[in-house]
């Protein structure tokens, strides 16, 4: 069994406070690994030692900070399947998922090659006689990021690289469940040239959270993970004067409209609703057809397609189409809402909860779920359930189907499918949610655009990446400048325009 370290000082570091956490293989259910679970000490530790090196750092020009994120871009390419392996070891998602994972992370590593044209300032030439007026984008010092086991390659890039190519430094605090590709990360940003010091990665559960919160040289933190961890880490971060941008728990409507291909819609419930083991923050886990005869023919379709998902290890490569869930206690939990769902009325069409994997008893698979006849007072509709597990709600007409991604505490992602533009015209511009897909499920933005919810799905004024990422980890510095001209004005205690 392997001890995994800390990345402290461009270097491996044993963790010093004696906790540990278990990394386990999901399809096997076995202790793969053991992560250090840092003390406050150690992480005020890494914190010092990036503030001394985020000086230099910050002053390096940003062209000079591009170049690095351009040779880790080569790097994580070079080093593709390797990482992906890592990640479907600890995470248990499939290979190409996997891959899928690094890949959206690295768009956003090549979006921040950009960072010159992006860190720009403005200039106003004679903004009054003989008055210069001009801004500057300035690093904050050293930001952190608290990122979840879902996407252990893809978020912490989404946090890392504008972070760092920003001119700060960086404390990333992964999920312990799957800790080892962004230590992995970390190796390749110091093969492509980042300094020693600028990033750190270090290993932890609450206490490394909290001891993040509470450092005043942190200046600014992104989190990512369950919505009412992101409402402490706002609240605390907030309070002692941090930036803070924070997204929390997700409840994605498909609305299905009367005129929608129903055959597109079932695929695209199907990768939306079971990909990755429903483990997205993006999942469909609500499908919401309109009319009673369109929620016949769609569960007509989804019936065959989600009772042939092929469900195994990573090692089972393209013949599988979803693997295990993170740990023995997500499952528990997919299953415990499941058995609410049946006890409170709903109608179970596909049933899961007796899957098994010969030769992987000890693993944590859950087999897909089909849900019909939800209603909006159940706890599967209610909650997040992070798992294979998709409810459908029926609808009498558009409205009433609108209501329920509106009236829904979250506000991530949702998408509807229809043949009518006017219809979908109407959904993207009424609907209270951050992310809209129209004939697109999964409406995840690319790199240059920006990522974020609404209402219980992110607490903060700025999104992920895109233009956000570059105002969120910068200030701005607002210079008047006037050069003596030998014009005598004579002292003014009047407060005037410059013209």
């Amino acid at each position: 069994m392997q001890d995994l370290t800390h990345w402290i000082n461009g270097a491996h570091v044993k963790g010093t406070s004696g906790r540990f956490a278990d990394v386990f293989n999901p399809a096997t259910g076995e202790v793969q690994a053991r992560v250090p679970l840092a003390s406050k000490d150690e992480l005020d530790h890494a914190v010092a030692a990036a503030s001394r090196a985020q000086v230099t750092w910050g002053a390096t020009n940003p062209q000079r900070r591009a170049r690095v994120m351009m040779e880790f871009v080569r790097l994580l390419n070079r080093d593709m399947d390797k990482l992906a392996q890592a990640l479907s070891r600890e995470h248990g998602k499939t290979l190409p998922d996997a891959r899928g994972d690094i890949q959206r992370g690295l768009e956003v590593i090549e979006y921040c090659i950009g960072a010159p044209q992006m860190l720009k300032g403005e200039f106003t030439d004679s903004a009054g006689p003989g008055i210069d007026m001009y801004s500057l984008r300035q690093p904050l010092g050293v930001a952190a990021g608290i990122t979840p086991f879902n996407f252990p390659a893809m978020i912490p890039m989404w946090k890392m690289g504008p972070a760092l190519v920003c001119g700060n430094a960086f404390i990333l605090k992964p999920s312990e469940r799957d800790p080892s590709v962004p230590l992995m990360l970390a190796e390749l940003m110091q093969e492509a040239g980042l300094p020693d010091g600028v990033l750190q990665v270090v290993n932890g559960d609450k206490d490394a959270v909290d001891a993040i919160l509470d450092n005043p040289a942190i200046a600014a933190i992104g989190f990512v993970g369950s919505t009412p961890i992101a409402e402490y880490i706002y609240g605390r971060g907030c309070s002692n004067g941090k930036r803070v941008q924070c997204f929390g728990g997700a409840k994605n409507h498909m609305i299905i409209m009367p005129d929608a291909d129903l055959d597109q819609a079932a695929d695209a419930l199907v990768g939306a609703g079971y990909g990755a083991a429903g483990e997205r923050c993006m999942a469909i886990s609500v499908a919401v057809p309109v009319g009673e005869a369109t929620a016949d023919a769609l569960i007509e379709r989804l019936i065959p397609r989600i009772e042939k998902l092929k469900v195994g290890p990573y090692t089972a490569g393209n013949d599988v189409d979803y693997g295990p869930v993170v740990t023995a206690a997500a499952k528990a939990n997919i299953l415990r809402l499941v058995d609410s769902g049946v006890a409170q009325g709903a109608k179970l069409v596909v049933d899961g909860r007796n899957f098994r994997l010969q030769g992987y008893e000890n693993g944590f698979f859950v087999g897909p779920h089909l849900f019909d006849h939800v209603t909006r007072d159940m706890d599967i509709y209610r909650k997040e359930i992070f798992g294979p597990v998709l409810s459908t709600v029926r609808a009498s007409t558009y409205e009433e189907a609108l209501a329920c991604a509106m009236d829904h505490e979250y506000g991530n992602g949702t998408a509807i499918f229809t043949r009518d533009g006017d219809t979908a015209r109407d959904f993207a511009n009424r609907i209270n949610v951050g992310m809209i897909g129209i004939n697109v499920p999964i409406p995840v933005p690319l790199a240059y655009h920006t990522f974020g919810g609404w209402k219980k799905s992110a607490f903060g004024d700025l999104n992920q990446h895109g233009p956000d990422a570059f105002r969120f980890y910068t200030r701005t510095k607002t210079v008047t400048s006037r050069w003596p001209s030998g014009i005598k004005e004579g002292a003014s205690l009047n407060f005037r325009p410059m013209d």
